[in-house]
């Protein structure tokens, strides 16, 4: 699977503009992205869960998805694209299908970590061969910021709202991508879009065209929910990659391989501080909650480089 910047991006585009998808929205730009990882004469299926991504790309009779597209509910995404490979498994075995397709379904957090886990889980157990794209905007971002397992600790949302008696959500956040692997499924990986998506890209690639369910987790800001300027989306990604927020990371058939680590590593309060969401926590005397982030992001990266030098 050799990488051509120039290729990948003169590719023909398979989620068309003129959809409804907030400017400065980290799932649209997943989107584009993730589809640049098929090779152009292989038809999808794009399962979609309902979220922003959904309400935003379809609307009958109008679609910006240029493949075969099938909105599911909140929480069974990944067993209609399973039912869906099924079925073509077995007409390509009775030669009624010439053509290669691959199946490729995307979910917010809310749709993939919470709602959606059971039949995820069930997929991957199974060992579908197809792709879950989970773009991580951490909330309920469709439904109005409400709070979900992918938030991050100490977030203002609607639900977890800060207050006199409250610093914003108390729990840290789910570990999915962890999760996942141990389902023992072929590919996961994490990524966000960082220099020329050339992460994103070739992960992507790899997660479609290798045998088995595979498992992309997506960091994918909102600027309504995150409360960060439109423009400055790959600027908070980047800051989530090189505070070690957001760790660039592969799990290949058992085996962790970090894909990145920061040559001088910056302080949380770097990835916090341009985001609305987080502004109680620069107040004076909350500086303790900084660090209690701080020490938590330190936890899991140890455990992550600890796995990865198994």
């Amino acid at each position: 699977m050799g990488y051509n910047f120039k290729e990948t991006m003169n590719k023909k585009e398979r989620f068309a503009p003129g959809h409804r998808m907030c400017a400065g929205c980290g799932g649209a730009v997943c989107v584009r992205n993730v589809l640049r990882g098929l090779h152009e004469e292989d038809h999808a299926v794009i399962g979609n869960a309902t979220g922003c991504l959904e309400v935003s790309s379809f609307m009958y009779p109008f679609t910006a998805w240029a493949d075969s597209y099938v909105h599911n509910a909140f929480e069974n995404a990944g067993a209609t694209l399973s039912g869906v490979e099924g079925a073509y498994k077995v007409l390509k075995r009775k030669g009624k299908i010439d053509e290669t397709f691959k199946f490729i379904t995307f979910g917010g957090d809310g749709g993939t970590y919470d709602i959606g886990l059971q039949s995820l889980s069930g997929a991957m157990e199974r060992g579908h061969d197809l792709v879950y794209v989970c773009y991580d905007n951490g909330a309920y971002m469709n439904t109005g910021t409400q709070r979900s397992s992918a938030t991050p600790q100490f977030a203002d949302t609607t639900t977890t709202p800060v207050g006199s008696v409250s610093h914003g959500k108390p729990q840290i956040r789910k570990d999915l991508a962890a999760v996942i692997a141990a389902h023992n499924i072929p590919y996961v990986a994490q990524t966000t879009f960082v220099r020329n998506f050339k992460d994103l890209h070739v992960k992507s690639e790899k997660a479609i065209y290798t045998p088995g369910s595979a498992f992309l987790n997506v960091l994918a800001p909102c600027p309504r929910g995150w409360g960060y300027p439109t423009q400055d989306l790959l600027k908070i990604c980047q800051l989530a990659v090189e505070t070690n927020y957001w760790p660039l990371f592969e799990v290949v058939d058992g085996t962790w391989i970090l894909n990145y680590e920061p040559k001088k590593k910056l302080p949380i309060e770097d990835f916090l501080r341009p985001q609305a969401r987080f502004k109680h926590l620069f107040k004076p005397g909350n500086e303790y909650l900084i660090e209690a982030f701080q020490n938590e992001v330190d936890r899991r990266f140890e455990e992550l480089v600890k796995r990865c030098s198994q």
